[in-house]
């Protein structure tokens, strides 16, 4: 499945220390599009070991993410608006 990771790190009470690893972790499955946002093709079973490991990281009460997920990356589209990254990330239309 495709998936799309946005985030939202509060950086009060140690948040760079969550900060970096919420990246970290991202960045092992995912490709990084721009400042706190992934995205790429993962098995239904890597993305609950995701979530699993985003879970051990995340303050309920500071902190925010938003996963999108769709069975097919050709449903969506891309648009960029400023700068065309489209080299710099995935296969993603």
């Amino acid at each position: 499945m495709y998936v799309i990771i946005v985030y939202d790190i509060s950086l009060e009470n140690k948040g760079a220390r969550v900060l970096n690893r919420v990246f970290k972790i991202c960045k092992k499955y995912l490709t990084h599009v721009q400042l706190s946002v992934f995205e790429g093709e993962l098995t239904p079973a890597k993305l609950a070991k995701l979530k699993a490991e985003l879970n051990q990281y995340i303050r309920d009460d500071l902190d925010s993410i938003i996963i999108f997920t769709n069975q097919r990356s050709e449903w969506l589209k891309k648009e960029y608006l400023g700068q065309d990254l489209s080299e710099q990330t995935s296969a993603f239309f």
